[in-house]
């Protein structure tokens, strides 16, 4: 598995890749914002907008490919004022159905902490489905739980589900998990 960071223009070039990885993630079940059906139009325009959030320095998109097969992302969006230059937000941590538990979520996290600590950033905040799996990948990995909101946001199929919030600090990190 390599992980690669994509540019605007890659990302572009990888639209129908990256489209039906996020419309895989929605057909089985995964709360990353979207409802089913998810159409085509509708993912391309998503990565569409990713695409222009690139040409920016405040988003990061990581992919994971074996062979020329995107089956993973992760983005990065860092806080551009001046207060929160520290800060970033880990979203859309999505892995291809057919390759979940393999490790894959967990090397995509920490290339993405390892972009937060190039730019500078220590305290990394996410949030994510209470009781999903992606839940237990933040908690092995060192997240601490800020809080919980119930009925915060709609699943796949339209019901509400509680939302966990999950922060942590790059720079008390222990050095031996």
């Amino acid at each position: 598995m390599n992980i690669e960071c994509l540019t605007s223009e890659s990302t572009i070039k990888l639209l129908p890749n990256l489209t039906s990885l996020v419309q895989d993630a929605v057909a089985n079940g995964a709360s990353i914002g979207f409802l089913t059906p998810l159409t085509e139009e509708d993912a391309s325009t998503y990565w569409r907008d990713v695409a222009s959030a690139l040409k920016t320095p405040f988003r990061i998109l990581l992919i994971a490919k074996i062979d020329q097969e995107i089956i993973g992302t992760v983005q990065l969006n860092l806080a551009n004022h001046p207060n929160a230059s520290h800060r970033a937000e880990i979203t859309k941590l999505i892995v291809l159905a057919s390759h979940r538990g393999r490790g894959v979520g967990h090397a995509l996290m920490n290339a993405i902490e390892e972009e937060a600590r190039r730019t500078g950033r220590t305290t990394l905040i996410l949030d994510t489905r209470a009781g999903d799996p992606s839940e237990r990948l933040y908690a092995n990995l060192g997240y601490t739980q800020a809080g919980v909101i119930p009925e915060y946001a709609r699943s796949t199929d339209g019901s509400l589900h509680t939302t966990v919030f999950m922060y942590k600090l790059l720079n008390y990190e222990k050095v031996n998990r």
